[in-house]
């Protein structure tokens, strides 16, 4: 599969792969968090080992990750909770978002399941008018919070609002 990368005046089209994340990719990872993220992330590695998640890399033919994203198929019963999606903030913008978002439905639908859902941070507009453009429905919000590190090392809690969102998968 491929998604086009650039300015629509000259379109790149660059072949991309999906693969599982491996603790390897960690260290070229660094755009989509901070280090106590990706600790986290290591973690969810571990049970995708187990099972329990999905954890995809989007990767063009450097096989360095370029996207990243998870699926929870612990959360809802018959469902793949899409979470930790994110892409290298200089491809933003070029379908790589909608062509990781497509892989982990066929990922869901390849475990037998017809649902996808996520929760959005009402902060992120533009996030959630992709997963609008792409089928998801608003159907609740939630509070969610999350341990992140204050840029003096400290701990901190992270609180947000959250759109929660649903899709029917083909």
């Amino acid at each position: 599969m491929s998604a086009g990368v650039g300015p629509s005046a000259g379109r790149v089209v660059l072949a991309l792969l999906v693969r599982d994340l491996t603790y390897a990719d960690l260290v070229s990872c660094g755009w989509s968090g901070s280090p106590h993220h990706l600790t986290g992330v290591a973690k969810q590695i571990e049970r995708a080992r187990l099972g329990e998640v999905d954890y995809l890399a989007i990767c063009p033919a450097s096989d360095i990750p370029v996207a990243k994203g998870g699926i929870d198929y612990l959360v809802k019963e018959g469902a793949g909770t899409l979470w930790q999606l994110a892409v290298h903030p200089a491809l933003q913008s070029c379908g790589i978002g909608t062509f990781l978002v497509q892989a982990a439905e066929l990922r869901i639908r390849e475990r037998g399941l017809r649902r996808s859902e996520l929760a959005v941070e009402e902060s992120n507009p533009r996030a959630r008018a992709l997963y609008e453009r792409l089928g998801y429905v608003a159907y609740d919000r939630q509070p969610d919070s999350w341990e992140e590190r204050a840029p003096d090392g400290s701990p901190r809690r992270y609180e947000t609002m959250c759109t929660l969102m649903r899709k029917t998968l083909p």
